[in-house]
């Protein structure tokens, strides 16, 4: 059974907004959530081959810079969040600052975002899965396993349903499942960056590169191309913090919470960034043969490869934390696309079934389950699409997160227009620091999509000469604009005004 709450019908309770269970999370709760949406086990073998190819050992120096925007959109994605608590986040903010056609496609992309990498991760969860089958039982045949496609499919299938069923149950549930498994990720990493750091020059295949600053020298990378895409990367790689402000709802004193958890996220990723790249770099080197980050046969997944020779017989350990957080991630992603169609559905930009919360989880089950058939679907179509169907995505994602994230810091200066010079905290707050952050997603979105035209770009798949990489990012956000016109014949109230707008009451979050 689950209950449907609308503008128009809102519940007795005004506290409970949309039906969520308020009260739910407290700090430590909503960063293990931020941390584990993130999933830095799994990003750092997902993006460091890539990463490295595009801008040689520069990844601490990429790393900083990625890190800057997204902190500054944090800062507005916090202030929004002060003033109009709500599980919609983007497409809630960005409709109430630039009305409800481009809100409506602000939502889009924070979607789309969400389902390319809910299908990114179920991905690497495969193949981390048959190789630690492999390496439990020493049969290495095992893990050739997810190289068959049908296969890899299935299982991938079995992985998102299990996701959602987790999802399903409840906030409650979802937080003890994370606490044990970011804890488990965590504490792995950091015996890998120890073992590596610790074994520079003693593994054949590696070429070790002494530790220097110029690494985080921003400038030494050789072009703008060059930049931009790893740039790209690297935001991909801090994505996943303001899901602390979609549980804002269920979140003790949400107003402040989810803000604070957001800031200390991005802080603390950055630090496992830095260490868990540098001693990767230092490790194995940049070169194109053996254990190189620049050869093509292990930057898909890097850990894969380096795992053995940096942990010896405890190697199965960091493929179980890989697998551990493509597993936390791919459950606790499901928030964020989950609770925006809630709010579509609630503000009635989507049909009325999205707004439906179930009677005992307080969750909701049927945008939960639609976000988790749809990831489903896309990574299936993209396996037998793309040889390299986790390096597109991933290049793919890059654009959607300039795009949404973009989208809402430059919402967070046109909202706060109006106060944003009455005080100087104002003016760095509301208009300078997410200004600078949303520019340079919007800079770094627009390089990408030129970049991403040639096939090159990606890795060589392509649709009638247009790289894969493009078909992906921009079409999907075409795709939206003609989802977008249809919903405005089946659901004109929201398109003309009549249920979202700027001088809309927030919602009352408790304190």
């Amino acid at each position: 059974m689950s209950t449907t709450h609308t503008p128009s019908e809102a519940p007795p309770n005004r506290q409970r907004g949309k039906g969520l269970a308020a009260g739910q999370l407290g700090l430590l709760a909503v960063v293990v959530l931020g941390i584990s949406t993130i999933a830095p086990a799994y990003v750092l073998t997902s993006t460091l081959g890539p990463t490295v190819q595009a801008i040689g050992p520069y990844l601490p120096a990429i790393f900083i810079v990625g890190f800057i925007p997204m902190f500054l959109v944090a800062l507005g994605y916090r202030e929004l969040n002060a003033d109009s608590p709500d599980s919609g986040t983007t497409f809630t903010w960005v409709t109430k600052a630039f009305g409800p056609f481009i809100g409506w496609m602000g939502g889009w992309g924070l979607l789309a975002a969400n389902i390319i990498v809910l299908s990114n991760l179920a991905g690497v969860a495969v193949d981390f899965f048959y190789l630690f089958l492999a390496q439990l039982t020493g049969n290495a045949s095992l893990a050739e396993l997810a190289a068959n496609k049908p296969v890899n499919v299935l299982t991938c299938l079995a992985f998102m349903a299990l996701a959602v069923w987790v999802s399903c149950r409840g906030m409650k549930t979802t937080k003890h499942v994370q606490y044990i498994l970011v804890a488990f990720q965590l504490g792995v990493l950091a015996w890998f960056t120890v073992g590596a750091l610790s074994r520079i020059g003693s593994v054949p295949g590696t070429e070790p590169l002494a530790f220097s600053w110029e690494w985080f020298n921003p400038f030494g990378i050789e072009s703008f191309s060059a930049f931009a895409l790893g740039l790209s990367l690297s935001i991909f790689a801090f994505w996943g913090w303001d899901v602390c402000l979609t549980v804002n709802e269920e979140t003790t004193n949400g107003r402040r919470t989810s803000g604070a958890a957001a800031a200390i996220t991005a802080v603390a990723v950055l630090a496992i960034y830095l260490a868990g790249s540098v001693a990767t770099v230092m490790f194995a080197g940049t070169g194109e043969t053996g254990l190189g980050l620049n050869n093509p046969d292990i930057s898909e997944n890097v850990f894969t490869a380096i795992a053995g020779p940096v942990m010896g017989p405890f190697a199965i350990l960091l493929s179980l934390a890989v697998l551990s957080s493509c597993a936390s991630s791919l459950q606790s992603t499901m928030i964020s696309p989950a609770r925006s169609l809630l709010a579509m559905g609630y503000y009635k930009a989507l049909p009325d079934s999205f707004a439906k919360v179930g009677a005992r989880s307080k969750s909701p089950v049927f945008a939960t389950v639609v976000a988790g058939a749809i990831s489903a679907g896309f990574y299936a179509l993209m396996r037998f699409l793309s040889d390299n169907v986790l390096n597109d995505t991933i290049m793919a994602l890059g654009l959607m997160i300039c795009f949404y994230y973009g989208l809402t810091a430059l919402a967070c200066v046109w909202y706060f227009r109006r106060t944003a010079f009455s005080s100087a905290r104002n003016l760095w707050f509301r208009f300078v620091f997410p200004l600078l952050g949303g520019l340079a997603l919007v800079v770094v979105f627009l390089q990408t999509a030129v970049d991403s035209w040639d096939p090159a770009f990606g890795s060589g798949s392509e649709l009638f000469g247009v790289g894969l990489v493009f078909v992906i990012g921009v079409g999907i956000i075409a795709l939206g604009l003609l989802v977008m016109l249809w919903m405005r014949r089946r659901r004109p109230e929201f398109f003309r005004g009549g249920t979202l707008r700027q001088e809309s009451p927030a919602l009352e979050i408790p304190e």
